[in-house]
């Protein structure tokens, strides 16, 4: 709690610094996916541009707020690279109670579809959100809300200007998700030319993974 209270200190200080911390190549871009577009399998699954090509540094924030009908069905996101076809990352969170919970690259031109991290039980938390996070000198960091599960991959570099989700494993499944949303925010940026401007966001996504940790020890003790 005490770091918790330095860190929620630390945030409301920053507007001191607001004037400041102005970064032009700040992009910041929201989606709210409906739960519909997740009632597919991944070949009909449509590619949607992005407005703003992110770049250099990136953040996706994903708030898994959906309602699963179907106990085999997914919450699937695939962010595209912009400069090789069909190069993108994917993460994919099942249905409860088992909460699995899967992050995989594909990588056409090395070693095609991998998958870098799997847990078939409680992999994801409806409380918390999943972070991933990319520089074009540290590589892929991914949290599932709990703990980082993917630490500094090199994947080349990697420009996101669009995605697509699905859910279903087969197209003669049920649907896979009944209510709810899923919002995925992009943020993306160039630290070089002002870092400051790039503190709340990483302070923030701290702070959320703290509180998200806490907030599950307290529910195991």
């Amino acid at each position: 709690m005490i770091l918790l209270a330095v860190a929620l200190a630390f945030l409301c200080m920053l507007p001191v610094y607001a004037q400041e911390a102005k970064n032009p190549s700040l992009i910041i871009d929201l989606q709210e996916i409906q739960p519909d577009e997740f009632n597919l399998v991944g070949r009909d699954a449509p590619i949607r541009d992005l407005d703003s090509l992110h770049a250099v540094s990136w953040q996706v924030t994903i708030d898994n707020d959906l309602i699963y009908s179907n106990p085999k069905g997914n919450a699937v996101l695939r962010i595209y690279d912009h400069t090789v076809q069909n190069k993108y990352i994917e993460v994919g969170m099942g249905s409860p109670p088992e909460k699995k919970f899967w992050a995989a690259v594909q990588i056409p031109e090395d070693e095609g579809y991998v998958v870098v991290h799997s847990r078939t039980e409680r992999g994801w938390h409806q409380e918390a959100k999943v972070i991933i996070s990319y520089t074009d000198r540290a590589g892929m960091t991914i949290n599932n809300g709990e703990r980082i599960v993917v630490s500094n991959l090199d994947i080349g570099t990697f420009a996101i200007d669009s995605y697509s989700v699905f859910g279903m494993e087969s197209s003669s499944d049920p649907p896979a998700i009944n209510s709810g949303t899923m919002s995925i925010e992009f943020l993306s940026g160039d630290p070089g030319q002002n870092v400051l401007a790039f503190f709340p966001f990483f302070v923030t996504a701290a702070v959320g993974a703290l509180a998200g940790v806490l907030y599950l020890s307290k529910r195991r003790a």
